[in-house]
């Protein structure tokens, strides 16, 4: 499968991922249908930020009730890899909920996108797309 994502998300991603180094930066993907819009950038709770995320839960509650009330629906999430590649962690796969949502992973300027799928993550191919 393939989704389109915009130039300003990606660069919304990749310069969280460059502020939070060397702590992991983390965010919510939103957007229609398979196309991401927008990469919200949100503090990451966990107590080991190094190598470890957790969106603030209430960014996730704030943007579930925006979609609801017609804003963009939340598609997934991203996350940065300070030390490592773009690849879902072990830690990264024990956490998934296999519930269909993107994971975008930054590791430097790279991102690459996962489906969070019942039979664990699958890459997914990009297009990029103005905005």
């Amino acid at each position: 499968m393939e989704i389109a994502v915009t130039s300003q998300a990606l660069a919304a991603m990749q310069a969280a991922a460059a502020a939070a180094h060397p702590r992991e930066a983390c965010g919510i993907l939103l957007g229609e249908g398979r196309c991401i819009t927008q990469a919200r950038e949100t503090r990451n709770v966990h107590p080991a930020p190094e190598t470890h995320f957790e969106i603030d839960p209430q960014a996730l509650i704030d943007a579930h009730r925006a979609a609801r009330a017609g804003g963009a629906q939340v598609l997934g999430y991203f996350h940065s890899h300070p030390t490592g590649d773009p690849v879902p962690s072990a830690t990264d796969r024990a956490s998934a909920s296999g519930d269909g949502r993107i994971w975008a992973i930054v590791a430097g300027t790279d991102v690459r996108f996962w489906m969070d799928g019942e039979q664990g993550f699958t890459a997914l191919s990009f297009a990029r797309v103005d905005g």
